[in-house]
């Protein structure tokens, strides 16, 4: 387990690596915001579940595509 744990950190951390999960996580986290909080945020409301999902929004891809470089790795 921990030998896994590594080799995902090790994986995830890649400068090449990481750059691009940056990048899809801006990319896929802006257009997310834009389109499901877009009204509330041009309105100027900011409160901490409105944070709280615009993170979530930014955090998901970011996962979900490190994931997919890992099941990558692994073939």
């Amino acid at each position: 387990m921990l030998a896994t744990l590594k080799t995902f950190a090790r994986v995830v951390t890649t400068p090449v690596h990481l750059k691009r999960t940056l990048l899809i996580a801006f990319v896929v986290g802006s257009w997310l915001n834009l389109f499901n909080h877009g009204d509330e945020l041009l309105h100027g409301v900011m409160n901490a579940p409105l944070a709280a999902k615009l993170a979530l929004n930014y955090l998901t891809p970011f996962i979900v595509s490190n994931f997919g470089l890992l099941a990558h790795q692994r073939h």
